[in-house]
């Protein structure tokens, strides 16, 4: 079976691809270095990591980006001869405006080094890119508008203004002019388009009613690539809003045929539990398959209706791979593990380094700083689980601390931190960001503790929405320090709300320095254990 989620954890705004026999998922990451996670299967229930291409400067360059920006809804396809990538960069999130630039690169291997990139445009984002029968190639993107309310196309959201259309060659960029081939449904918020043609109709699949609970797969189609398109007669071919079942916030996803002569349709999904203030998803935006099935020249889900289920009949006798809720250890050996990831910057040699001994975080500017942080970290993936970490630091006064942290955003972290505390020396303390947009003040959480010398191991348990952090030296008992706090913070419905932040939960180890020194903390090992 097909187990929903197939990629746990923070994998938004799934771009589906069949190359032959090969199956590729390529997910947004957001503020996220490297750029775009690409996960690969034989039989769509086994997915392994295996590139993220946007990872040199000349490709992307996130400092400055603000949270939730950066690489938004990535498009993969194949044109017989290479592998293209389609990406935004999205540079302003809040506000009228969004800058948003659109970029395409290639390579003739999906794990290979990617072209510098073409830019096409900064009318809008989630950009995807079309090859047609005939060679040609269209460039397709939601255009965004930033004059105010009554200006756009669409009433039910006027800043979404359409779906844009315009043909693209690498030798030559866009040619003729662009238009608007589809204005959405009353669900509104139409982005995320994806092309694709069958039975002489080109089909055009949107994601519509943002990235929440409202969240929608759309359909369309048209005999020409200009239009028009008329919509799918039950408007949405996946939809969870107004049911309560497991899976809820199902969206923006691409649809694949597959080698087997069966149908397949990826999606956004997340996965609510009850906290303190409502529903929170703590495993972020994740990506699920469902199979569907064509019915009078239109899509459906197999088993009917709109909701995806948990389990999915796969499409061969795939056998069971690695169970990916085993514990995972992981020494810092020479390199940092495939599943970590830093933010925003392509020079990470002047955020950490690794040797065959440990990992060396650089101590760069504060937590919550979008230019250069010193914090490495791996998806989280389970409601409930534990990670541990074992740090060396010695540092000289406030200015410099290490330490372990859920993260999300800059308004969104609990972290416990080894610093210097005037009267006590080397210690240990709590400091949050819950979720306050106003000021952005870290908060501390109980008193500070003091330390013994030598190494500290730091945990936190987390299990749904309660969250609690212990110690220990010379591998004597943990013991808690600081109370217990709001896990669901961490989370795209803590601070403002959904529609605010969009990306996902993380739990890592991060150092700074802001004296300006760069002074230094060791990393030996970090392990994540779901509970």
């Amino acid at each position: 079976m097909i187990r929903n989620p197939v990629l746990p954890g923070f994998n938004p705004d799934p771009s589906f691809l069949r190359v032959g026999e090969d199956y590729y998922i390529a997910t947004s990451t957001f503020e996220w270095y490297p750029g775009v996670q690409i996960h690969h299967s034989r039989d769509l229930v086994n997915w392994t990591l295996v590139a993220r291409p946007l990872n040199r400067a000349a490709l992307l360059d996130m400092r400055g980006d603000p949270d939730s920006g950066g690489i938004w809804a990535p498009c993969l396809s194949h044109d017989g001869d290479r592998f293209w990538l389609v990406y935004t960069d999205v540079k302003r999130v809040t506000g009228s405006f969004k800058d948003a630039h659109n970029y395409i690169t290639a390579c003739s291997t999906i794990d290979g080094d990617w072209c510098d990139p073409w830019y096409v445009n900064s009318s809008g984002f989630d950009p995807s890119l079309f090859h047609d029968d005939d060679g040609r190639k269209w460039f397709v993107n939601l255009r965004w508008n930033h004059r105010g309310s009554g200006t756009g196309g669409n009433p039910a959201n006027d800043s979404f203004d359409g779906i844009l259309l315009q043909e693209w060659s690498p030798e030559e960029g866009l040619l003729g002019t662009s238009q608007v081939i589809y204005h959405g449904t009353d669900r509104g918020l139409t982005e995320g388009p994806h092309l694709f043609k069958r039975d002489g109709w080109y089909y055009l699949t949107v994601a519509e009613g943002g990235t929440g609970y409202d969240h929608a797969v759309t359909m369309a189609r048209s005999r020409a690539i200009t239009g028009p398109y008329e919509t799918h007669p039950e408007r949405h071919v996946i939809c969870a809003a107004g049911s309560d079942g497991p899976i809820q916030r199902t969206g923006h996803g691409q649809y694949v045929e597959t080698h087997w002569g069966r149908h397949y349709h990826s999606f956004l999904m997340g996965r609510p539990q009850q906290g303190p203030k409502g529903l929170f998803c703590a495993t972020g935006r994740e990506t699920g398959l469902e199979e569907v099935e064509w019915r009078d020249g239109w899509l459906w889900l197999k088993q009917g209706g709109m909701v995806p289920r948990l389990e999915v009949p796969a499409p061969s006798g795939a056998e069971a791979g690695p169970d990916r809720d085993a514990p995972v250890e992981r020494v810092f050996s020479g390199s940092l593990p495939p599943e970590f990831q830093w933010l925003r910057s392509p020079y990470p040699e002047r955020l950490f380094r690794t040797d065959p001994e440990a990992l060396t975080l650089i101590g760069r500017e504060s937590l919550g700083s979008w230019f250069e942080q010193s914090l490495v970290a791996r998806r989280q993936e389970h409601a409930a689980y534990a990670a541990e970490t074992v740090i060396e630091i010695e540092p000289e006064d406030y200015q410099h601390a290490a330490g372990l942290v859920t993260y999300y955003n800059r308004h969104k972290y609990h972290a416990a931190l080894i610093s210097d505390e005037p009267g006590l020396g080397r210690a240990l303390y709590i400091a949050s960001c819950p979720g306050d947009w106003q000021n952005e003040a870290m908060v501390r959480q109980g008193e500070a503790v003091a330390l013994e010398e030598g190494p500290v191991s730091l945990r936190v348990e987390v299990e749904g929405a309660r969250q609690r952090f212990l110690y220990r030296q010379d591998e004597g008992d943990w013991r808690p320090v600081g109370p217990q706090l709001d896990a669901s913070v961490i989370s795209d419905e803590g601070g403002r709300g959904e529609h605010a932040s969009f990306t996902g939960a993380f739990v890592g180890i991060l150092a700074f320095d802001t004296s300006g020194q760069a002074r230094e903390a060791r990393v030996r090992r970090f392990g994540y254990h779901p509970a």
